[in-house]
């Protein structure tokens, strides 16, 4: 345990203590300060008490109110966590300083859910920008203004199509970085000005526009284009459609913003710009490293950078996993200060160098991959390597590893990786797919291949474990079953079935206007729980009136039922959670009924014990050559994160070199 947490554990501990004294004095009149003082005095009488202690208190609620109204959302955010994830692991909150202004840069992978992960897990008290969208948003919009959020209009939230369609041409871009756009049926004078954004369709890059030549001319700034979209969306030959982005005065933002870190505060930025459901970082916006060195020249404040990375599993399901993880803090280098000062190329230098650092410093935090399958077979490898016993935290550190060094294999082979390993990732895949069409996890293969041990094999005490072991997880399911049947069936299985039903009707919505969401999970938790911060409040008062109606129940009587539905619902989650796992636990029971299946589940344990053997020796054979992620014990991610990144670079800058060169002799020899 952390020095951070010994302290917020002794101070929740001295709360208590407080607490149980305060009802014992309260309990015996003996030593009730209250009771003692109007003996003393009998001319005071308990009203006057009551009278002074209110008026106290009115005053401490007006004078701290924004203080206050935090920390009972915090503890609102807590049950939150408690009732919708099953677990929430938190990593490296020692290396956050104790004091002093800070920024939180965060991964955007679920919606809202991303700021109540990093208030409810950090002890330091943290203001968001927020996009003015969603703060015009009931209930999301009241608990924003509720945490001191700062809304923040995005230029993309404006967006409208333009007319005619463009064409982007290289200008000098290797050097200059500059575009030229060519309209066709376009009004460029009448629609745009410098400082606006045009975006094509299929990217979510904007580039910003230098200079207007005519309706059919457009000269625009490429420095933010990604890399791997320069040849596929920027580089295309045919005309294409585009959106407006107008041009938006962030000052007034960046000035609160700086107050409150100049007043020590801490602020927290999704440098993304969007949540999303991808499996790296979008693009840092530059709008954290322009705080961060305004901070620096304003104020001279260095503030530290606090990378935050917000891992999920199962994130849009009831009942999920969660890892936040905090990083070592960076800093700006004040040597980079008077390029800042001197604006133009040197400015977006040392913002572009910094931005750079802070994307590295957030993938030092997440597990990322280039795509979603990569992933999956990353997290197989992963579970197949380790061993047994291994901490959340450890299963995150491994997972990044098996991330880094696929990266790193792809870049070493150059895409094209030998046929063993394509072999090994082939069998990775075959693997996944009968698990998922068997409806059974990873953990359970071991254990089918225990149960065919045979009677030499097996000491006799193993022999009785597995007789009787079918038996009781089915008696514990009925159990769990009546337990959770009710609380379940009134309270938690209207709200949840609505609740489904509302988010994915809001995850389409939320898919069709995007352009980085991939399948639009990433608001499915948000909104499942807006839904449920209207939805159950109001079941229980519809249950409240019908007992009123159809009861004889007095007043007392329905309150208490009232205030014991929360309870109960709690305890219906819980046990239905139990209910689950037996169900899962039984499933290959039940599919063993069917003899195509009989077979498919008595090969698995083989295939995964092979599928092991061959995974650690192929780590085994090329881990040597992947360095200090295969034989380091404390590595610096965000260096190795660095050098990937400029690996990666070097490696796309040489093929896209080579293919100019390429094309020179095509054109020689034409």
């Amino acid at each position: 345990m952390t020095g951070a947490d010994k302290s917020h554990n002794i101070d929740f501990t001295k709360t208590q203590l407080g607490v149980l004294l305060g009802i014992i004095f309260l309990a015996v009149d003996a030593i009730n300060p209250v009771k003692i003082f109007m003996h003393v005095f009998p001319a005071v009488a308990p009203w006057h008490i009551a009278f002074v202690c209110i008026a106290l208190s009115s005053y401490i609620w007006i004078a701290e109110f924004k203080e206050l109204l935090y920390f009972s959302v915090k503890i609102f955010f807590h049950s939150i966590l408690s009732i919708f994830f099953r677990d929430v692991e938190i990593v490296g909150r020692d290396k956050l300083p104790r004091h002093g202004p800070m920024i939180f840069s965060v991964n955007h992978a679920n919606q809202f859910m991303d700021a109540v992960m990093v208030v409810a897990t950090c002890h330091h008290k943290v203001s968001y920008l927020m996009a003015e969208t969603s703060w015009r948003r009931r209930i999301i919009g009241d608990i924003a203004w509720a945490m001191d959020v700062v809304p923040v209009k995005r230029a993309q939230d404006g967006a409208k199509k333009g007319a005619g369609k463009v064409v982007f041409t290289e200008q000098d871009y290797e050097n200059t970085k500059l575009l030229s756009v060519e309209g066709v049926e376009t009004r460029f004078t009448e629609e745009l000005a410098k400082g606006d954004k045009i975006r094509p369709v299929g990217t979510a890059a904007a580039v910003k526009i230098t200079e207007v030549v005519d309706d059919k001319t457009l000269l625009v700034d490429g420095s933010d284009i990604p890399e791997e979209e320069v040849e596929p969306i920027f580089g295309k030959k045919e005309a294409a459609d585009f959106d407006i982005l107008k041009r938006v005065d962030q000052k007034v933002v960046y000035e609160k913003v700086l107050d409150r870190l100049a007043e020590g505060g801490c602020v927290g930025i999704f440098p993304e710009g969007g949540s999303h459901d991808r499996t790296d970082l979008l693009p840092l916006k530059v709008g954290v490293a322009l705080i961060a060195y305004s901070a620096l020249e304003k104020d001279g404040l260095n503030v530290p950078i606090v990378p935050v990375g917000l891992n999920y599993f199962r994130t849009h399901r009831w009942r999920g996993r969660a890892v936040v993880e905090y990083g070592e803090p960076i800093y700006i280098d004040p040597s980079t200060l008077n390029a800042y000062k001197a604006g133009g190329t040197e400015k977006r230098q040392a913002c572009n160098d910094l931005i750079d650092r802070i994307a590295d410093s957030m993938r030092s935090v997440i597990v990322s991959a280039p795509d979603y399958d990569s992933l999956q077979i990353i997290h197989t490898a992963r579970r197949l390597f380790q061993r047994r016993g291994l901490k959340g935290a450890e299963k995150q550190e491994l997972a990044r590893r098996f991330a880094e060094g696929y990266k790193m294999l792809m870049l070493m082979t150059k895409g094209d990786p030998p046929e063993a390993w394509l072999d090994l990732q082939r069998r990775l895949i075959a693997y996944q797919t009968e698990l998922r069409e068997l409806g059974i996890r990873d953990y359970q293969v071991p254990g089918m291949g225990r149960e065919k041990a045979t009677p030499v094999e097996a000491s006799e005490g193993d022999e009785i474990l597995k007789e009787i072991r079918l038996p009781y997880q089915i008696v514990h399911l009925l159990i769990v079953l009546m337990l959770a049947a009710l609380p379940t069936l009134f309270l938690n299985l209207p709200v949840g079935i609505l609740a489904g039903i509302y988010s994915e009707s809001r995850r389409k919505k939320a898919l069709a206007k995007s352009k980085v969401k991939v399948r639009g999970f990433d608001v499915m938790m948000t909104e499942k729980i807006v839904f449920c911060m209207v939805a159950i409040p109001s079941l229980w008062i519809f249950y409240g009136l019908l007992m009123y109606i159809f009861t004889d129940f007095d007043g007392p009587t329905i309150a208490l039922c009232i205030l014991s539905f929360p309870l109960f619902a709690y305890t219906g989650i819980i046990v239905s959670e139990a209910g689950m796992v037996d169900i899962k636990d039984l499933r290959p029971y039940y599919m063993r009924l069917f003899p195509s299946a009989r077979r498919r589940l008595q090969a698995l344990p083989e295939v995964r014990k092979e599928l092991q053997v061959d995974m650690r020796s192929f780590i085994k054979r090329v881990g040597p050559a992947l360095g200090e992620i295969y034989y380091g014990k404390e590595l610096d991610w965000a260096q190795i994160q660095e050098k990937s990144r400029k690996s990666s670079f070097q490696f796309n800058h040489s093929d896209s070199m080579q293919a100019v060169k390429d094309a020179e002799e095509v054109k020689k020899d034409k």
